[in-house]
């Protein structure tokens, strides 16, 4: 499994419910990479007139959230500048254990469709990330800043500018389709999200916002029997394993009466984040 993303796409985000459902139906069974597209390149055009910039980005993203039902920030700073350090941090995080490594992005995420500020420096990024369960954050710097993790995002946006050929159009019911986007460099890269399932010499292509069936489809397409829907979670046991959620990934992933006893509501412009007590200690939406 393959999943094309980007730290900072509303599209990315407003799909995680689905995500995180189907990496939990699939555990232990499938080898699941992500491969960092890179949305927010280094060689774009700075905004003539960034204010603007922003209100137009944060009209966008409330529209794209108005589909997801996603979080989205009261208040967006600014507009992102880059995608890579997040991206770097990001990469870096995953020889820590994989858990780490999908809290790392999941603050990540966090710090602009929460918070409003985007992780788009090294030290933002690092920033956005402290107080990780189990993170070493020393490593986690030197690991960002080095060549070999470089080198790996590299290879990463080189790949999602090569794009299936069934991604270079995309139709269906979807608010987001999903077809390949163009790039300045006059070929195309993946729509993000966009997953790709390999197996024994074959593959399927799931782009854009999907249900969890089409994906469950293209995995029992290539892995019969493979794909099943997990059990729902009590909201305790969502949020201990989790330690943050959104009401669209409460609604899909658990079963019960929520709140749980502890869980800490913060605000956003579009719903809440649910937080489990420990990461509200030490989340930024909390702390600062």
């Amino acid at each position: 499994m393959v999943e094309y993303t980007d730290p900072l796409c509303p599209w990315a985000w407003g799909s995680e419910p689905v995500f995180r459902r189907l990496r939990a139906a699939l555990a232990g069974r499938v080898r699941w990479r992500r491969a960092y597209a890179i949305l927010f390149d280094h060689d774009d055009d700075p905004p003539p007139d960034p204010a603007a910039e922003t209100a137009w980005y944060a009209r966008y993203v409330e529209e794209i959230s108005s589909h997801t039902l996603a979080p989205r920030a009261a208040r967006l700073s600014r507009m992102p500048a880059s995608s890579w350090p997040s991206s770097l941090v990001a990469k870096a995080a995953v020889p820590q254990g994989e858990e780490v490594a999908e809290r790392v992005l999941r603050r990540l995420r966090e710090s602009v469709f929460v918070l409003g500020e985007p992780a788009d420096t090294i030290e933002s990024a690092l920033s956005a990330v402290r107080g990780v369960p189990g993170l070493d954050p020393r490593l986690l710097a030197v690991d960002a800043a080095s060549e070999a993790v470089l080198e790996q995002v590299r290879v990463d946006r080189v790949e999602a500018r090569r794009p299936v050929a069934e991604v270079l159009s995309a139709r269906g019911g979807s608010p987001h389709p999903g077809a390949a986007k163009e790039t300045a460099e006059g070929g195309h890269r993946y729509a993000l999200p966009t997953l790709l399932v390999r197996a024994a010499g074959e593959y399927r292509v799931v782009p854009g916002l999907r249900p969890f069936e089409e994906y469950a489809a293209a995995v029992e397409e290539l892995g019969p029997g493979l794909s099943t829907v997990p059990d729902l979670l009590s909201p305790a046991d969502a949020l201990d394993r989790h330690r943050s959620l959104t009401d669209p990934e409460r609604l899909l992933l658990t079963e019960g009466p929520w709140p749980p006893p502890g869980a800490v509501r913060v605000d956003t412009g579009n719903g809440p984040l649910w937080l489990h007590p420990e990461e509200a200690a030490v989340h930024p939406a909390v702390a600062r």
